[in-house]
């Protein structure tokens, strides 16, 4: 029997224990409690007529790089339902989705819920960001016999070789695969090793998508708490990280006295053991669930809001992108901060991003830092040389721009899709 089978049976047998994973997982806050049944393929949203396209991300960075795609395909005339998984993504997506477009949470991957799932929705069209591949569904779309695509695709190294590892499970799901809109040339390598049959390159949707918005007047309101302080910003900070960041703070703030810190973490939960670890090395720290501004007395501002990001990349102009400075990182996206004229810093471990990063190399837009000394010596040197951090944000700013355009180039590929769309419905 195949693993796929296999895979098929396990989620068969688990499909009755769903709703207690689900009321549980609710509990610790990974769920919506009030959505619970779209993870269920429930919907209470009718089906709107016409054509519609299915477009899927994991979480929060893929859902959001769909965004220029989303309002490309409602300039075409079509519905757009986006699914995700977490509940971050939904509720940055309430905020950014244009008129249109929607939102449900995906199925959980059994194949009950999928089919419901699909039923309801009836999508003419599926696509999934980066490799956000699941087998049940897939399969169930490859039978409706909806076109699927793999948009802004992208798999790393490891996630690559796990695949490989079981050749006939991955023929199965990337050879399901009507077309692969690969990153780039290293990644459309390995979609064509797995299996996938289609694979052209396209570029990196996340260069499109439009800079995190802020609203006026709490940017108005937090610039003004902040005043003439010098202040910088780690942001999607994991484990581990934020200590180099502290320490860093302790160091520069022997020369500076009136620093701030910002530090945005990747899981907002953590937040709270981010202020003791500030706390016992003497530092005033505070929550903005807590406080709504940077007092004067506060060293270390940890924002655990959701969708302010903005706010906070148009108030600092040096931004350090965490998950790369401790080793399995891979880093996180730069190029938000970068489209607003940050000047970045990074750790050694952005091998997930390792194509922007090496742009932003060659264009000193951004420096590296692998310990809390050297973190501190850049973010000090930047905060005392206005004029240079400002050469480094318009570089990442000009960076990003050039390597824009990937969401014209994957609209195009899907043309012939969308022109047998339009033929079926006359």
């Amino acid at each position: 029997m195949s693993l796929l089978k296999l895979y098929r049976l396990a989620t068969i047998a688990a499909t009755p224990f769903a709703g207690a994973l689900l009321d549980w997982r609710a509990k610790h806050g990974k769920e919506d409690p009030e959505r619970l049944a779209e993870r269920m393929g429930e919907s209470h949203r009718p089906r709107p007529g016409g054509r519609l396209v299915w477009l899927h991300g994991a979480s929060v960075g893929e859902t959001l790089s769909l965004l220029p795609l989303i309002e490309r395909f409602i300039q075409r005339g079509l519905e757009v339902l986006v699914t995700s998984g977490t509940v971050s993504s939904a509720q940055v997506l309430s905020a950014r989705l244009p008129a249109g477009a929607f939102h449900q949470y995906a199925p959980l991957d059994t194949p009950k819920f999928v089919e419901r799932f699909l039923d309801h929705w009836r999508p003419d069209i599926a696509v999934f960001a980066e490799s956000e591949l699941w087998p049940n569904i897939v399969a169930a779309v490859r039978a409706r016999g909806a076109p699927l695509v793999l948009a802004n695709a992208r798999i790393s190294r490891k996630s690559a070789e796990r695949w490989r590892a079981i050749p006939g499970a991955a023929k199965s799901v990337f050879g399901a695969l009507d077309l692969c809109l690969a990153q780039d040339s290293d990644n459309a390598a390995r979609f064509l090793a797995l299996g996938a049959r289609c694979v052209r390159i396209a570029g990196n949707l996340k260069f499109d998508v439009p800079p995190p918005p802020a609203d006026s007047a709490k940017l108005a309101e937090f610039n003004g708490a902040i005043g003439a302080r010098p202040v910088w910003a780690a942001v999607s900070t994991h484990a581990g990280e934020e200590e180099i960041v502290l320490d860093a703070h302790v160091e520069m703030a022997a020369k500076t006295p009136s620093l701030l810190t910002i530090i945005a973490p990747r899981h907002r939960e953590r937040a709270a053991e981010i202020v003791e670890a500030a706390r016992a090395r003497g530092l005033n720290a505070a929550l903005r669930s807590q406080e709504s501004e940077p007092r004067r007395d506060i060293d270390v501002y940890v924002v655990d809001s959701v969708g302010e990001l903005g706010l906070v990349f148009r108030s600092v102009g040096v931004v350090l992108m965490g998950k790369s400075l401790l080793p399995g990182g891979g880093g996180q996206n730069p190029i938000e901060p970068a489209k607003l004229g940050c000047a970045i810093l990074h750790g050694p471990f952005v091998e997930n991003f390792s194509e922007v990063y090496g742009e932003f190399a060659a264009a000193k837009a951004a420096a590296r830092a692998s310990d809390a000394p050297s973190l501190a010596r850049a973010a000090h040197y930047l905060l005392s040389e206005p004029a240079r951090m400002r050469k480094m944000g318009r570089a990442a700013a000009e960076t990003v721009e050039r390597l824009g355009g990937a969401s014209r180039g994957i609209m195009n590929a899907v043309e012939p899709y969308l022109a047998q769309l339009a033929v079926a419905q006359r």
